[in-house]
């Protein structure tokens, strides 16, 4: 790769970055200022929001881009809040479900209206 085309791919990506910083930072602030949770959690209820009935908690892993150890502690955050519900996987007890509640389902739908607009604002 030539110095010319790494400096413009290296350019690129510093750009991405940029981009998503300042997309996630405005979520990350409207979202705990007018619902009380931040954009990952947002991510999560929207998730659950969208699964026919109960997610695996892997599937939620992959889907908020986060650790399985970050998920955990996020999915226990949630269900503290009163927003998920936990339960274990009666064919295979390994696994676990997780749910939204209708406190969840509530939250999440408030949410969307400003995640969509701060999409919107940041994005176009």
């Amino acid at each position: 790769m030539s110095d010319v085309a790494e400096q413009g791919l290296v350019q690129e990506w510093h750009e991405l970055l940029a981009r998503y910083s300042a997309v996630f930072t405005t979520l990350e602030c409207r979202l705990q200022e007018r619902h009380g949770i931040g954009a990952n959690e947002f991510e999560a209820l929207e998730r659950l929001a969208t699964c026919d009935f109960k997610c695996r908690s892997a599937d939620l892993t992959g889907a908020i881009h986060l650790s399985q150890s970050a998920t955990s502690r996020l999915v226990a955050r949630l269900e503290r809040e009163g927003l998920v519900e936990r339960a274990l996987c009666e064919v295979d007890r390994r696994g676990i479900f997780v749910t939204l509640t209708d406190a969840g389902r509530e939250r999440y739908l408030a949410a969307k209206r400003t995640h969509r607009e701060v999409l919107n604002e940041t994005l176009r």
